[in-house]
Order: C-alpha cells, then structure tokens, then sequence
C-alpha cells in the first residue's frame, strides 16, 4: 500500500515537473476561476461568459507577437456575434513578456491596437500554473500537454468547454481556426 501511494506521488510531481498537473488539481469549470485583468482587477463575468472565447498566451517580445494583428481583425470581425479573445501574458518562454502590466498594456495599444482584454501575467506551465490554465490543459482538447510556447490558443465554446487547442504556429486566421469559431457561433 505504501509502495502505491509513492508511485502515485511521484508521477504526480513528474507531472507538475514536466508541464502536466496531477489529475483533480485542475478547476473542473471557468465558473471556478477567477480572472484578473492586466492590471489585477477582477475580470467583469460578462467579458466572456455566454460567448466563444479564444484564449490565447502571449508575449510581446517573440518572433510570434505579430498574431497580435491578426487576433485583433478576428476579433473585430466575430465580436458582435458573441466573441471575444482574451490574453494570458506569460514570461515563462525566454523572457519575452518581461514587461510590467502598463508596459504590456502600452506596447499592444500602440503596437497592434489590441482592443480585447488582457489578464494578469501568469505562468503557464509548471507548479505556479495558473488556474485558468490548469483548467485549459485538463480539458480533452488540452490533453494534459503543458503550453508548448507564446500564442497557445484555445477556443471553448458559449457553455465554457474548451472545444479546439491550436498549436503557436498556427495563425488566429488559418482555416481551421476560423471554422471552428464559426462552427461555435
């Protein structure tokens, strides 16, 4: 019984290690989570409760920041139907979010004219993981697999069950991507 129970422990920490929470950690539902704005506020429910809405981690300071331009024309195009994009700023993949909130704020304003909210800087991966990522990750969309990078998206549909993951690479207007929110829709 006691050889059990350490196996379980110890592929519960090789799981945190490795980007991959122990199963029953992760929040079952975004109602658990409480979101923050950039500047740590609380996030107003009807941001994206009853709405498609792409989470996506992001970065100012990556080869990837220029999806900034495409998430804002998405958003744009999609919003009036019930849309909404919200993004994680995350430092955890070489420094490239090393900025403070105002910092964040101002460079995706003045750069790319982001106009959907931003939450609060949060880890993504490991054993500070955020909440709302855990819950993400834990979906069968997330299949346990940590964020492999900036631009990480995932679409969860109006009832708040992450639908799609879509890998970095993959732009906010690539096909698939833009079928599967018009399909939300």
């Amino acid at each position: 019984m006691l050889k059990d129970l350490a196996k379980k422990a110890n592929s519960a920490l090789t799981r945190v290690k490795y980007g991959k929470a122990p199963e029953g950690s992760a929040p079952e539902s975004l109602d658990q989570i409480e979101l923050k704005t950039l500047h740590g506020e609380p996030l107003a429910p009807d941001a994206f409760k009853g709405k498609v809405t792409l989470f996506v981690n992001v970065a100012s300071r990556c080869g990837l920041t220029p999806q900034y331009e495409t998430l804002v024309e998405l958003h744009e195009r999609y919003r009036d139907q019930g849309f909404e994009i919200l993004g994680a700023p995350s430092n955890q993949f070489m420094g490239q979010e090393p900025g403070s909130a105002d910092e964040i704020q101002q460079f995706c304003s003045t750069s790319y004219g982001v106009d959907f909210p931003l939450l609060e800087k949060q880890d993504v991966n490991g054993a500070n993981r955020s909440p709302l990522y855990q819950f993400l990750i834990q979906s069968d969309p997330g299949g346990g697999e940590g964020i492999s990078w900036n631009f990480e998206k995932f679409l969860v549909d109006r009832d708040g069950e992450v639908r799609y993951r879509f890998a970095p690479a993959i732009k906010p207007d690539a096909p698939e991507v833009v079928e599967a929110i018009e399909a939300l829709l």
